[in-house]
């Protein structure tokens, strides 16, 4: 079983990349950025829980997140593997995940870290804003706080994941299809 983490700051490429991954390697996408509009969509309990952090530019609490990827991964039981997009974005999730997947008697593969300067993300982000509609990213500032609030909660990851030898990190700047050749180069090196 492939089980592998992407990461970055918002606007990074981290959606991008996962479904040119999905496509090659017969994974299941799961994104909690997906799942969180899944079910602010559907109305549910979580979903409107969740509504209120994003609507703010915060991370959505540790184990409000914890029970929806629970949740849509049981509803997944006969992958070849998964791709973690937008998860973990924290060290206790991090260590949640890996509870989790133990408990399945499966493991993380490894990591991918997708690196963008910050001027490449606010310019990434506000044309999305744009393009899409998401209140999430059509505001300067709130895209600059979701930016600190990765540095901050989420970059800890990269030390996390690089003492247990599992991570890699990918320049997410240039043409889509030289990252995505740049990820296929460590999957395909850690398949054979």
């Amino acid at each position: 079983m492939l089980n592998i983490v992407i990461f970055g700051p918002p606007g990074c490429g981290k959606g991008t990349q996962s479904n040119l991954i999905i496509n090659k390697y017969n994974l299941t996408h799961l994104s909690t950025g997906d799942i969180f509009r899944k079910n602010i969509k559907e109305e549910s309990s979580l979903g409107e829980l969740a509504k209120k952090y994003m609507d703010q530019g915060q991370l959505v609490p540790d184990q409000l997140t914890i029970d929806m990827l629970s949740q849509e991964m049981n509803n997944c039981k006969d992958s070849n593997g998964f791709i973690f997009d937008g998860f973990p974005r924290t060290l206790d999730q991090a260590k949640a995940l890996d509870h989790l997947l133990s408990k399945m008697d499966q493991k993380i593969s490894f990591t991918l870290s997708l690196d963008v300067s910050e001027k490449e993300l606010l310019n990434r982000l506000l044309l999305r804003g744009k393009q899409s509609g998401r209140v999430d990213d059509q505001s300067e500032l709130i895209i600059k706080n979701r930016i600190e609030v990765y540095k901050k909660q989420t970059l800890v990851l990269k030390d996390y994941y690089e003492k247990s030898g599992i991570f890699y990190q990918i320049n997410g700047e240039g043409e889509i299809n030289d990252i995505t050749n740049a990820i296929f180069k460590v999957i395909d090196n850690y398949i054979d």
